[in-house]
């Protein structure tokens, strides 16, 4: 009995790490158009100033492990909030271009370490249950971004300063980190082999599933907008409606998840998911009328929901490389598709059309639905 409470509350702070995270990512993205507006900077400046936030994550995330097999998974996990905390307000007043670059790096350490920390929980808490529980972590991630989101704009919206605004923010935050200190894990794997290292073999392999899928969402995120408006002429008051659809469905699948990958197993999921993300990808691509698109959104976000949480509850099976390295490695190499996303298409666009570049995109999820015969994901993963 005391085992199972034990249990039921590891499973609950997860989950509320997860939402903290998926909560303050989604805060930033509503106080981006004040930060530009305060700083009176060009979008090419404030696009080079949010590349500190992404090296500031990538900075970290390779050391976390090492982190959490010294101090614990409380310990990072607490310390990593406590500095989102500190920072959030500070985005929402700096007036110096520079200044909020440095905010911003210490914001993606923030980030970067909590993403890291939580999955290395998420993978210790799956293993002591016993049953699928990653995809259901990972919605509440996706629940976290919808509430930040949603909070910050209805705040706004009634004539709250920013300011104020972050504030309410990071109260819930604190108050969500309150109560999920007890049950995040004092522990975390015992330390073996160095801090940080190239991943290798079956590691690889979930890395560059994990690249693709999150370049996919992050073209999603940074270019649907922009598609919707200039290819199927929705109005732009409208083109936030394809990321809608998409985060949307990408919750449902995620929160549905786990019952899914008991019913019919990892491997199905997998192929399934990367069919359905290809099937959407090609609904935008090649069949340019709005309605359809937003229907194709919705297979992308359904698709790649639980693709990426498999390969988490994967990695900590393998014993090619220590799970203390293993998942810092992967979850950067994953974390390289966010950034290089936006970019890579945009480059792509130049040269060619937006529509090339999402049938890249659409080829590319093809490739991770291959990569899943290579995996054996409904075997216990040793080599």
């Amino acid at each position: 009995m005391a085992k199972e409470k034990r249990g039921n509350s590891s499973q609950l702070a997860t989950r509320l790490v997860f939402f903290i995270s998926g909560f303050v990512t989604a805060t930033w993205a509503v106080i981006v158009p004040y930060a530009r507006a305060n700083t009176s900077i060009s979008d090419a400046t404030l696009g080079s100033l949010l590349l500190c936030l992404g090296i500031g994550a990538l900075i970290t995330m390779p050391t976390t492990g090492a982190l959490t097999s010294r101090f614990g998974c409380r310990k990072v996990i607490i310390a990593a909030i406590g500095l989102i905390i500190l920072i959030v307000p500070l985005l929402s007043v700096i007036t110096q271009p520079i200044l909020l670059g440095l905010v911003l790096l210490i914001f993606g350490i923030g980030v970067g370490m909590t993403d890291c920390a939580m999955n290395i929980q998420a993978i210790l808490v799956e293993k002591e249950s016993s049953i699928p529980l990653m995809s259901g972590f990972h919605g509440f991630y996706s629940i976290g971004g919808i509430a930040g989101a949603g909070m910050m704009t209805f705040l706004l919206a009634f004539g709250i300063p920013v300011m104020l605004a972050t504030f309410v923010i990071i109260l819930c935050v604190g108050i969500l980190t309150l109560l999920s200190y007890p049950g995040i894990l004092p522990y975390a794997n015992p330390k073996a082999g160095p801090a940080f290292a190239m991943p290798r073999g079956i590691v690889l392999l979930l890395g560059i599933v994990c690249f693709s899928v999150f370049l996919t969402e992050g073209t999603v995120l940074d270019w649907s907008a922009v598609y919707l408006t200039q290819v199927t002429g929705i109005p732009e008051t409208l083109g936030g409606l394809g990321y809608t659809c998409f985060a949307v469905a990408m919750t449902l699948a995620r929160l549905t998840g786990d019952k899914v990958i008991k019913y019919i197993g990892r491997f199905k999921v997998v192929v399934i998911g990367a069919i359905t993300a290809a099937l959407g990808l090609a609904m935008v691509t090649f069949i340019p009328l709005w309605y359809l698109s937003l229907s194709g959104y919705a297979l992308i976000g359904a698709g790649c929901a639980n693709i990426v949480p498999i390969m988490f509850s994967v990695v900590g099976e393998q014993k090619v490389m220590p799970q203390a390295v293993a998942v810092p490695a992967m979850t950067t190499l994953g974390y390289l598709g966010v950034l290089s996303g936006p970019a890579v298409i945009g480059y792509i666009a130049h040269l060619s059309s937006l529509s090339i570049s999402f049938s890249l995109i659409m080829l590319l999820m093809l490739v991770v639905g291959a990569l899943s015969f290579k995996l054996n994901l409904n075997q216990r993963i040793s080599s």
